[in-house]
Parts: structure tokens; C-alpha cells; sequence
């Protein structure tokens, strides 16, 4: 037997979604039970992180923090420019390697260099260097430890130019990561695609053919027999042996 034309040329939509709908409380209840474990995954496996903050200011030779001169638009940015270099400067192998020893841990260059980052306070002449660890007493150590360490190694590198600590790290006491709601939800999502496409899988694979209805719609072909099913309490539609084309053409006959 040969697919009608129709079948082959587009994928039948309405039908796609009815498969759905026919599933959708199992659909539903996997994306449940995907979100449950992944959110009780992420509070018994993941360990929380915890975040630690020390703010610097850039100063330049024009200008001072504590100066009563006006500041102009292109000094500041020129402090804010200058943010970059400090912030290569601080990644450094040589600075943290500097910071291991100051502060006693047992990190290596590449470890320590993931656990900082650093960026500008908006367009301003301050910039937050970031520290994380899934202890905050070390978080807090590791960001003051630059702290004292960083404005010196600028001074000595950069011409002209320094950086004041604005405020030293204080020992975080709630966690930056991870997001126990952000794995339900990625899990929720993961389960409900999962579970569709597996159904929609199966119902593409499946070529039972269960009535009669199902082979004139799906193939260029007469119905010639039907097996009845015999085991039924009450005859169908059409009679234990009648069938939808049967039953038609008896009534055209009729008329």
C-alpha cells in the first residue's frame, strides 16, 4: 500500500497537537517529576557558593578622590578606561600567585583566576573585584588579600596612576549560587521535551492498525474485510461485521 499524496507532502499539526492533549497529564507528570530532581539534585550534590566584594577607586595624576577640583567628563572616563588594564593586571599570573601565598590556600593560578572577577561600577571611576568560594570566611580573606595587594602592583606598573581601596570585604552570609528554582525550572522544561517528543516518537512508530477509519484516511486504498471482534460485549457502530464504507454504501444503495 502507498501513502496518500497528502500524507507524505506535510506533517499533520492538529494531529500532532491532539497526540499532545491526549498525553498531557503523563506529559505534565514527567516535567514534574524531571523539576523535583533536579531542584533536590541541586540542594544535596551542588555546593552553595558564596560571594565576597572589595571596591576600588581609579585614580589618575589629574585628579584625586579626595580633591575639591571639578571633575570632568573626559577625566572620569579616562578612570574608567583605565579599569580594563587594572583588571588584566590583577589576573595575572604573577599577582595571583602573590595572592596563594599571602593567603595561604591551596588553589592553583588557573583554580584562583576562575574563583575573581572584576568589573566597572557603571561608567564610573570604580570598579568591584569579585571573589567566590563555597566558604565565605575564604571568599572574604582571598577579595581583602587583594585588596592590599593590587593597589601597590598598579602603582608600580602603571605611570602616573593608582587605585585607593573604597571598602574591604565583609564575610557573605547568603549565597550567590545555585539557583534551586532555576533547576526546577530547567528541569520542568527538560521533562515536559523529553516526554513529548517520546510520545511523539512512539506514535510515529506505531503502524497498528486498529479500524478501519484509520486506513481510509491514511491510505489510497479499499477497505475489502474487516476482522470483527468478536469478544466485544455490543456490536459497534456498524455491527459486529459492518464497517463505516460498508455501512455507506448500503445506505447510498438504500436512497
Amino acid at each position: 500500500m502507498n501513502k496518500t499524496a497528502k500524507e507524505e507532502e506535510y506533517i499533520d499539526l492538529g494531529k500532532i497537537i491532539q497526540i499532545l492533549w491526549k498525553y498531557a497529564a503523563l506529559i505534565l507528570l514527567v516535567g514534574i517529576l524531571f523539576a523535583a530532581l533536579l531542584f533536590f539534585y541541586a540542594q544535596m550534590f551542588v555546593a552553595p557558593q558564596y560571594e565576597a566584594n572589595a571596591l576600588f577607586y581609579v585614580n589618575n595624576s589629574t585628579f584625586s578622590l579626595s580633591s575639591a577640583v571639578r571633575i570632568s567628563t573626559g577625566e572620569l572616563n579616562a578612570a574608567s578606561d583605565l579599569v580594563d588594564t587594572y583588571v588584566a593586571i590583577l589576573q595575572s599570573r604573577a599577582n595571583m600567585e602573590l595572592v596563594i601565598e599571602e593567603s595561604g590556600v591551596d588553589y592553583t593560578y588557573e583554580q584562583l583566576r576562575e574563583m575573581v572577577s572584576a568589573k566597572a561600577v557603571n561608567s564610573t571611576g570604580l570598579f568591584q573585584v569579585a571573589v567566590r568560594s563555597d566558604n565565605p570566611e575564604e571568599a572574604r580573606n582571598l577579595a581583602n588579600t587583594i585588596a592590599v595587594i593590587l593597589p601597590d602592583k598598579i602603582s608600580d606598573i602603571v605611570t602616573n596612576s593608582s587605585v585607593e581601596v573604597v571598602d574591604y570585604a565583609v564575610t557573605p552570609h547568603t549565597r550567590v549560587s545555585p539557583n534551586y528554582m532555576k533547576y526546577a525550572a530547567v528541569g520542568l522544561m527538560l521533562g515536559l521535551v523529553l516526554c513529548s517528543g517520546a510520545v511523539l516518537l512512539s506514535s510515529y512508530l506505531d503502524d497498528l492498525i486498529r479500524d478501519e477509519d484509520y486506513l481510509l484516511q491514511n491510505y489510497d486504498a479499499p477497505v475489502l474485510a474487516t476482522i470483527p471482534d468478536l469478544m466485544a460485549k455490543t456490536p459497534k457502530k456498524y455491527g459486529y461485521y459492518g464497517t463505516s464504507s460498508y455501512a455507506k454504501s448500503r445506505k447510498e444503495a438504500v436512497e
